[in-house]
């Protein structure tokens, strides 16, 4: 990983380096790339589901959601043919909120994700139809097995990730950004608070972009993409000048990220339609058996 910026370590992430975008070890695997996004999408796609159920505030799911990612980043990160998404997935959640003001118990997450894994289909997310309260019944045998699963992974990932857990996301950057350049008032009027929910939404959906912007790029470069995007949406009009040099982003850097936040809604919209019929492979015998039928 990239070491954070020097001086803004607060404001700043470990991004990925070149080496390990290259390659990844579930590609070493045997995983081809496709199979391999789409993983990494549902496996995104649950962890949102899962804070949601747990009533865990967007901020912490949105870290749990960079620390599954950054796991299989690199030839030295996790593989899905090794650890499941849906074991990975829980973990990161429960790291997450460990650290937060919310933590959750190892119950509440195996109960939820017994909830979400009896859904037949990904569409179901976060509320799966009525069905069969047996699916996703843990009996406390079930319960203790499920929860030693968790905290093995728990460990696993903070072993790969050399326990370096800390995720700073850009939202609240955002709407300081908003305030800096004088579009979000004291009092916001309904243009402003659209241009302020629309900034969010970029933020929230980049968490998903094929790009894994949340490890290729800083908070403060995410945050001023989804501003640009959101004022011309919105048709709110920025100052005239430069303006996003004041918080250190290079216009060619502002351009791939204006556009690969553009490309996100399409490319989520045709992951679901892929995926519509049946659930994307979660664990770690699903991931072979898919592996299998594609060869």
């Amino acid at each position: 990983m990239v070491p954070k910026v020097e001086g803004l370590s607060s404001l700043s992430n470990v991004l990925a380096t070149v080496e390990q975008l290259s390659n990844s070890s579930s590609s070493l695997d045997g995983v081809p790339p496709l199979l391999e996004s789409s993983i990494r999408f549902a496996g995104l796609q649950m962890t949102q589901a899962a804070g949601i159920l747990l009533r865990i505030p967007q901020e912490i799911i949105a870290q749990a959601m960079v620390i599954f990612t950054r796991f299989y980043i690199g030839p030295e990160g996790g593989s899905v043919r090794n650890n499941g998404a849906k074991d990975v997935s829980a973990a990161s959640i429960y790291i997450a909120a460990k650290l937060s003001a919310n933590p959750c118990t190892t119950r509440s997450v195996c109960y939820v994700y017994a909830y979400l894994m009896s859904a037949p289909t990904r569409e179901a997310f976060p509320n799966p139809p009525p069905h069969n309260p047996e699916s996703y019944y843990l009996s406390e045998g079930s319960y203790h097995s499920a929860r030693a699963l968790l905290l093995q992974t728990e460990t696993i990932i903070l072993r790969t990730l050399s326990f370096d857990t800390k995720v700073v996301i850009p939202h609240h950057l955002a709407l300081t950004y908003l305030q800096t350049l004088g579009v979000l008032p004291p009092v916001p009027s309904s243009t402003s608070r659209e241009l302020a929910s629309r900034t969010l939404g970029y933020l929230n959906l980049a968490l998903f972009s094929p790009q894994i912007l949340y490890v290729t790029h800083q908070p403060t470069s995410l945050a001023v993409a989804a501003i640009y995007l959101a004022a011309r949406e919105v048709e709110v009009k920025l100052p005239s000048s430069e303006w996003w040099e004041v918080f250190d982003v290079e216009r060619e850097e502002l351009g791939f990220l204006v556009v690969a936040l553009r490309s996100c809604e399409g490319w989520v919209k045709a992951e679901k339609d892929r995926w519509r019929e049946t659930r994307c492979p979660l664990t770690v015998d699903e991931v072979n058996l898919e592996t299998k039928n594609m060869t």
